[in-house]
């Protein structure tokens, strides 16, 4: 089917929701089983505990487990504080948290510590920005004065009541969560599912079909989809590949031409492999240090193979940075783990 179409459904039990656009599956979101509170999103209670020699950061106790907080500045053992877990924890490892605490919503972000009144840039009619700030002053109104705000780009297609009661919902629990420092590590918000991050984050552009109707990933092939994300071969054109196997220490992309070896069908199979990849790794929830074996090339190509690398990853959400060649010829990068690895929810 053409168009972008979010399907939400369960899968094995578990909350799930899908992004298809004109039938390539485009994101995939399952929930994790049992009530882990250090999912990616939640909000917590924590205390701040030792400092960590080398690594510029401090362990914080929270509920469930421990977090590891880039920062010392201005912290001692003791202190609680108010943490937001940024990624996916590795096995054994404390989870990434934030002292930058994001309230989200379909329309609106509330950034506790971060103050002004920001608009969309995707929202570019002059007009609407205007009546757009003077709503969102209004709402902002006898909020805290380290309180932000960020007006999504969802908003250029909704009504005023709308984006004011979602600005007042956010602007709420924002004071309400920040000011709850007294007692003991706790969670106090629960991360997302994956229906509602559905609904926060793939609203824009608005979707041309929601399926939220039993049995919706049978009727648009999303089982088939993730059964296909079982094995690390990704199909490119022509009958090339590209292998994505994740290892402890990284994930290793392998990419090869198929049954034309010529350097022509390299350089093809390349450039598809660096516009498939960001997919490819969101979908399998893949970050770290990434190192990508490409097909042999010329090496005066492989300017244009790293322009076509950063036009792909310039849209993702996950913060990505594109380290370079290696001496021996292979590309780095470094994906942000924002979500738990598929493998490990399959």
């Amino acid at each position: 089917m053409k168009g972008r179409v979010v399907v939400l459904d369960r899968w094995q039990g578990r909350e799930a929701a899908a992004l298809v656009v004109d039938g390539q599956l485009e994101d995939l979101l399952i929930d994790p089983e049992g009530d882990d509170p250090l999912r990616p999103g939640a909000i917590l209670r924590g205390v701040v505990d030792r400092p960590v020699k080398g690594q510029g950061g401090v362990f914080v106790k929270l509920p469930g487990g421990s977090g590891f907080l880039r920062q010392v500045s201005g912290l001692a053992p003791g202190q609680r504080v108010i943490v937001q877990v940024t990624g996916a924890s590795e096995a054994g490892k404390a989870a990434p948290v934030s002292l930058r605490v994001l309230f989200k919503s379909r329309l609106a972000i509330v950034t506790p510590g971060a103050p002004g009144l920001n608009i969309s840039r995707r929202i570019r009619d002059e007009e609407l920005r205007a009546d757009l700030q003077a709503l969102a002053t209004e709402a902002m109104a006898g909020a805290a004065p380290d309180h932000g705000l960020i007006l999504r780009s969802a908003c250029e297609g909704a009504g005023d009541d709308e984006i004011a009661d979602d600005i007042l919902a956010m602007r709420d629990l924002a004071a309400a969560v920040m000011a709850d420092l007294d007692g003991a590590p706790e969670l106090l918000v629960e991360a997302p599912g994956a229906h509602d991050t559905a609904w926060r984050d793939w609203s824009d552009p608005a979707p041309d079909e929601v399926d939220d109707s039993d049995g919706s990933f049978a009727t648009h092939a999303v089982d088939d989809m993730i059964d296909d994300l079982r094995s690390p071969v990704a199909a490119l054109p022509a009958g090339a590949s590209m292998v994505i196997e994740p290892t402890r220490a990284l994930v290793a992309v392998d990419v090869n031409t198929g049954p034309d070896t010529s350097l022509a069908a390299g350089i093809k199979a390349n450039i598809a492999a660096a516009r498939d990849l960001p997919r490819q790794l969101r979908l399998r929830g893949l970050g770290g240090q990434i190192t990508v074996d490409f097909a042999p090339m010329p090496k005066k190509d492989r300017g244009t193979l790293e322009q076509v690398l950063r036009a792909a990853f310039k849209g993702e959400a996950a913060e990505t940075t594109l380290a370079g060649w290696t001496p021996l010829g292979c590309f780095e990068l470094q994906r942000k783990r924002d979500r738990p690895a598929l493998d490990t929810l399959l």
